[in-house]
């Protein structure tokens, strides 16, 4: 399996990424390939909704030259998509959204003068988040709208693992976080191997 993971975290040591050790070490445990492109190291302009994208169905086409292009040529190699972030008012961070915007309209090519395909349909999708309230009520928007936002594009949404700080007086990563993260892991490589 390749796992192709968006870090949309802007602290290389903050507990999105200490989240994330768990689960990358249990992908290679089992031989999976991964990359991390940390999204705040890479040039993402906003979408501004002009439809240039829509003209070619057979690539992404942005009228934007900057890092996407190489973002959706990754995602096209990949067989999952990770999203992992850590959650901004109930929320993801502004270049995870701003990816998310270009990929909507470059990858799905439903805005044209005709209705064409969704180049990434089949994809399988997951989430990392994690957030400083419950995470029922502190990631569940931002999980909602990337289920609504995956049957959209005919992506898999397969699941999500979100946890809770308590605050900078409290240790994030614990036992209990790590087991989560290595679960979580091989749920998705049973999931890859049923398919």
């Amino acid at each position: 399996m390749k796992v192709y993971i968006l870090m949309g975290s802007p602290r290389k040591s903050g507990n999105t990424a200490a989240l994330l050790k768990p689960f990358l070490e249990e992908l290679a445990s089992h031989g999976d390939e991964y990359q991390v492109v940390w999204l705040y190291d890479k040039k993402i302009a906003p979408c501004v909704a002009c439809r240039v994208c829509q003209a070619d169905w057979s690539q992404f086409g942005c009228q934007f030259d900057d890092d996407a292009q190489e973002i959706f040529d990754k995602i096209m190699a990949c067989d999952t998509l990770v999203l992992a972030t850590p959650i901004y008012s109930w929320y993801c961070t502004p270049p995870m959204k701003a990816i998310l915007d270009r990929l909507v309209y470059g990858m799905n090519k439903y805005y044209g003068d005709k209705i064409g395909p969704a180049l990434w349909a089949g994809k399988r999708v997951a989430l990392i988040t994690t957030c400083g309230y419950r995470p029922e009520k502190g990631a569940d928007l931002f999980q909602t709208g990337i289920e609504r936002y995956c049957k959209h594009s005919h992506l898999q949404f397969i699941g999500a693992l979100s946890e809770r700080h308590l605050g900078y007086q409290h240790t994030f990563m614990d036992d209990e976080k790590e087991a989560h993260a290595r679960a979580f892991a091989r749920n998705m490589i049973f999931l890859e191997k049923e398919l």
